[in-house]
């Protein structure tokens, strides 16, 4: 799967995408971005997930081959 990053997510890990062979559920997502990033712990918090533009519940499987997207909330005015 490819998790492509966005806003904040992208700026606090320094890089665009990731890629995982191994297969997971949208929590399971969350639980190892922030295993492996501390720093984005309190942001996946509050972030979307969209599997292949669909935004996702933590329980679901995504499928292998899937495009992930992390979206964190954005602010403006």
């Amino acid at each position: 799967m490819k998790v492509m990053l966005f806003a904040r997510a992208r700026e606090l890990i320094g890089i665009e995408r990731l890629e995982f062979e191994e297969s997971m559920t949208v929590g399971e997502l969350r639980a190892l971005l922030e295993r492996r990033f501390p720093k984005v712990a309190g942001l996946l918090k509050k972030s979307a997930i969209a599997v292949d533009n669909e935004f996702a519940e933590d329980a679901l499987q995504i499928p292998a081959g899937a495009e992930v997207a992390l979206l964190p909330p954005v602010s403006g005015g």
